[in-house]
Formats: structure tokens, C-alpha cells, sequence
């Protein structure tokens, strides 16, 4: 633990610190090829060789020094089927817009045989503000219990689930990149992203065998002047009262090109709204996961990808009813999302995501929708390719870029298929494309 406190310490002295995706510094580190790691040879898919990597600490090492500072920037145009109401930011138009998404910057590496981690921050483009980023810092050893290898670990982080190593939970789920500027359906469950950047926990996990993962730990919320100063919003969801256990567990079985994982993950927080304490009460949040992922590498470099999960949050929402922020006491949001990709040697791919969000109605959490349900689904529709990918990248793997086309369409949006704003505004009417591109050096 002095190890971590001591690269948290040096970490925020160098940086004021969405997703830590391809990191340059690491492929440089380790002397592998971003396709060594990363599905689709860009971030942040991971293959079964960049897991071992995240949970040994990202200690792994091929060069005795290398530069540990890493850049990222997206940048896209972004059209929907019809014109949004209004210009979804300031100096933006209701529609054929292009940005620059994001650029952020990384502090990643090993230290040691036991300590490594990344430091992330980020420029928003669309929101023209910085602020801290991912933080995932990790101090790892390796042992034996009763015959079993067992490699032992904790994390120091900002966001549950930002340190898993499948793309089946929230934080590294598809679509690893977006905008800003797209339109999005209003309700998403609490572990979700809800508590990314707004928190900082501690867990602790064990690896045993390279198939059982088992993971404990809680997260707490930053005063409200320190995450205004880190550039996050410290009103949204709130604070937590006390602390919020979270959890982890998941069997992953290697059959030769074949990779199968199964997993079960949860969270329970009681928050104060808006860090509001006049109600006396909190907001109890239990939401539980299930998630599965598989992968086949094929002899000839293919890659094929599913990743799915289930989210079931359920609501007990005391403060925000006698606050009169919530009109139901109960309330339930159930959220499942499944992916499949195919990458051709590794470079070139296409992926399509389903996505089905659904849950009790209540007319005052989603007053902007005409049923005040918070019923949203449809595809997501992305093709890519990555150029540098492979071991002939320029610059020692220090420069990759990819570039993708995104299209999303909405069967369902805030409730309805038609007119679900009260206006005349259709669910199709938010159907998205994105072309952009994405650089890592």
C-alpha cells in the first residue's frame, strides 16, 4: 500500500488527474504489438494475453526503460436522422457537427515487479473542460494455496469495474468510443458509469488457477471541492453515505483458440441526491450483474468476440421522493446489452451491439418523456480498421490509429417508438452516424 499512495502521490503532481483505451506506453513496455493485447489491434478489447497483463499489475517488462507518457484523440462528425430540438452544446448546431471528442493524456507503467498502473486525463472537446480521467493503480504478488497458484492483487480506483479485464461490464463496453454530441436515452443504471469519476475505491482480488477471479472492495465519494477542482460534477448522483461494497466473481476456461467467461458483479450505495442531507434519508441503489464473454482467435489472425450482460438495479428512493425528486418510494431498472465482432487478421472489423433498457415508470424522474417510462432499445452498428496495429507499426508500436464508422438506431427511445417526448419527436428520429478517428501515440 506505501507503494500505491507513493504513484497516486507523483501521479496527481504530474497531471490534474472516458475510458484508458490504447496505451502506447505499455506496448512500448512490454515490447508487444498493440494486436498482442487488444482485440481489433487498438483498445480497449482485450484478448487473453492483455488480461494477464492488466492483472499482474501491468508490471510485465521487455525493455528496462521506456517513456511512461501516452496521448489519445478522438475526433468525429456526427449527423442524426433529424435535427435535435436544440444544439446538444454550446458553439455546436442541432445537427452535422463535427468535434474534436477528446484528447487525453496518460501517465502508465510498471514500477518494480509488483506495482503499475495508469493515470488518465482528458480534454472534452464538446464540453471544453479537463478534467481527471480512468485511475486504475496496482500492487499484485503471486503465491500458492494449497496447491493452487494464486496471484493476489488490489486496485486503487475511480470507477467499479474500470479494473476488470472483460469487456462484459460497464466501463469497457461497447461502443468503446462516442460523442458528446449524440443524442442518449435518460436513464442508465448507477453502476453503469454513474459512479465513474465522481468516486474512489479500494479492492482486493485473488487469480487462482488463471480460471477463478473472486473481487472485494468499496467506494466512497471525494469531497465536493476536491472533484469540482479535478473537473467532475460532485452533485451527480451525490454522495455516498459511508462507504459502497462491490463485488466480483467469474470463471474464465482457456480450450485452445477458444476463450469462455461467465461472471456475477454487484454493487449496493446509499447516496444523499444531489449531496443533499435536509431529508434526513438516502437513496439505496442495489444493482447486481450478470456477464459473459467469449473469444476465438483463429490460426490466421481472426478474432471473433461476444460480449453480453445483464443489469438489474433496484431502487428504494427515500430521499429523493420527500425531496420531491422522485415520485415512486420503489422502482427497478433493468438493463442488457450483447455484442459480437469479427476482426479479419486482426485489423480490419464489424460489430453489432443490441441494447434493451427498461423499468418502472415514474413521472417525475422521467417528466421529459410522454409515458414517464424509461423504455429505450435498438443496434449499434460500427465498422473499423486499425493501421498500425501489427509488429510492423512505426515508432516501436508508438503510433496506431484506427478509423470506424458508427451507426446507431433506436427501436425505442424514453419510451416510445413515436412521439415519446410529447412533441412529435420519434424514437428513429435519433438514429445517429459517426464516422471518426481515433489516434494513440
Amino acid at each position: 500500500m506505501p507503494g500505491l499512495l507513493s504513484i497516486v502521490i507523483a501521479a496527481l503532481a504530474v497531471v490534474t488527474a472516458r475510458p484508458a483505451n490504447a496505451v502506447p506506453a505499455f506496448a512500448e513496455q512490454t515490447g508487444q504489438p498493440c494486436q498482442a493485447c487488444h482485440v481489433g489491434g487498438f483498445g480497449p478489447q482485450l484478448t487473453p494475453f492483455g488480461r494477464n497483463f492488466k492483472l499482474h499489475g501491468y508490471t510485465m517488462r521487455a525493455v528496462e526503460k521506456n517513456n511512461p507518457l501516452a496521448v489519445m484523440a478522438i475526433a468525429s462528425y456526427l449527423r442524426t436522422n433529424e435535427s435535435q430540438t436544440e444544439p446538444p452544446a454550446d458553439s455546436f448546431k442541432t445537427n452535422n457537427n463535427f468535434a474534436l471528442d477528446q484528447v487525453s493524456v496518460f501517465l502508465a507503467g510498471g514500477i518494480g515487479q509488483h506495482v503499475g498502473g495508469f493515470v488518465q486525463t482528458t480534454y472534452d472537446g464538446v464540453g471544453k473542460a479537463f478534467a481527471w480521467d480512468n485511475i486504475d493503480l496496482r500492487a499484485t504478488t503471486e503465491t500458492t494455496i494449497k496447491g493452487a497458484d494464486v496471484l493476489l492483487g488490489a486496485s486503487l480506483n475511480n470507477s467499479p469495474t474500470v479494473q476488470d479485464v472483460w469487456n462484459s461490464t460497464p466501463a469497457w463496453g461497447f461502443p468503446y468510443t462516442d460523442s458528446g454530441l449524440a443524442p442518449s436515452p435518460s436513464a442508465s443504471p448507477l453502476l453503469a458509469d454513474g459512479l465513474a469519476q465522481n468516486t474512489i475505491g479500494l479492492t482486493t482480488y485473488a487469480w487462482i488457477n488463471s480460471n477463478y477471479y473472486i473481487e472485494a472492495g468499496a467506494y466512497g465519494s471525494p469531497g465536493a471541492r476536491t472533484l469540482t477542482r479535478l473537473g467532475a460534477d460532485p452533485l451527480s448522483p451525490g454522495n455516498i453515505n459511508g462507504l459502497a461494497p462491490y463485488g466480483r466473481l467469474a470463471f474464465q476456461k482457456a480450450d485452445g483458440a477458444q476463450n469462455i467467461q461467465v461472471g456475477l458483479f454487484g454493487l449496493r450505495a446509499n447516496i444523499y441526491p444531489e449531496r443533499d442531507h435536509s431529508a434526513h434519508a438516502t437513496d439505496r441503489y442495489t444493482d447486481v450483474g450478470l456477464d459473459g464473454s467469449y473469444q476465438l482467435t483463429r490460426t490466421n489472425g481472426d478474432i471473433f468476440s461476444v460480449n453480453a450482460r445483464y443489469l438489474d438495479e433496484r431502487r428504494s428512493l427515500a430521499a429523493s421522493e420527500a425531496l420531491g425528486l422522485a415520485e415512486n418510494l420503489h422502482g427497478r431498472l433493468k438493463d442488457t446489452r450483447i455484442d459480437a465482432s469479427y476482426y479479419w487478421r486482426n485489423k480490419f472489423g464489424a460489430t453489432v451491439q443490441a441494447f434493451n433498457t427498461s423499468g418502472t415508470s415514474d413521472a417525475i424522474l422521467y417528466a421529459d418523456t410522454r409515458i414517464d417510462r424509461p423504455k429505450s432499445s435498438g443496434l449499434n452498428l460500427q465498422l473499423d480498421g486499425t493501421l498500425f496495429g501489427g509488429a510492423d507499426a512505426p515508432m516501436r508500436q508508438r503510433f496506431n490509429v484506427r478509423a470506424g464508422v458508427q451507426y446507431t438506431m433506436y427501436s425505442k427511445f424514453d419510451g416510445a417508438s413515436h412521439n415519446y417526448d410529447g412533441a412529435g419527436r420519434n424514437a428513429s428520429d435519433n438514429n445517429t452516424l459517426r464516422v471518426f478517428t481515433w489516434l494513440a501515440f
